[in-house]
């Protein structure tokens, strides 16, 4: 791996923590006044903006656009899916606490993450 490469992974990461721990704070607070699974997606939701900022900005140092915002989701739409899969799998099969649950989910989704995030922020058509 170049040190190109290493340092845009080692933003990634930082800006996956950073982004996970706002998020995991929005569902912490959510699941006490509503479904852990509803708390989950409106915490998702909110981590996707910020997401995007610091992705395009700070790991791919691509421009924000409208465009890129509004296709920015769609990696988000295929990991919400396998996460809360995974989130299911995990509360309801094997009984993990919900509280802790989306954790590992993160974790596990992190290199297919970075994969699409690459895929989308760097495609020339999501520029403006």
């Amino acid at each position: 791996m170049t040190a190109g490469r290493a340092a845009r992974w080692l933003r990634f990461v930082a800006g996956g923590v950073a982004n996970t721990a706002f998020s995991y704070g929005v569902y912490l607070l959510l699941q006490f006044v509503m479904d852990y699974q509803l708390a989950y997606l409106v915490a998702y939701a909110a981590g996707i903006v910020f997401a995007y900022w610091f992705n395009a900005r700070h790991v791919f140092r691509v421009p924000l656009s409208w465009r890129g915002l509004f296709a920015y989701p769609l990696v988000y739409v295929v990991q919400y899916g396998l996460s809360a899969l995974l989130l299911h799998v995990l509360v309801e099969r094997l009984g993990a606490a919900p509280a802790w649950a989306p954790l590992p989910v993160t974790v596990a989704m992190l290199p297919l993450t970075y994969a699409m995030n690459r895929l989308v922020l760097t495609f020339k058509g999501s520029r403006t």
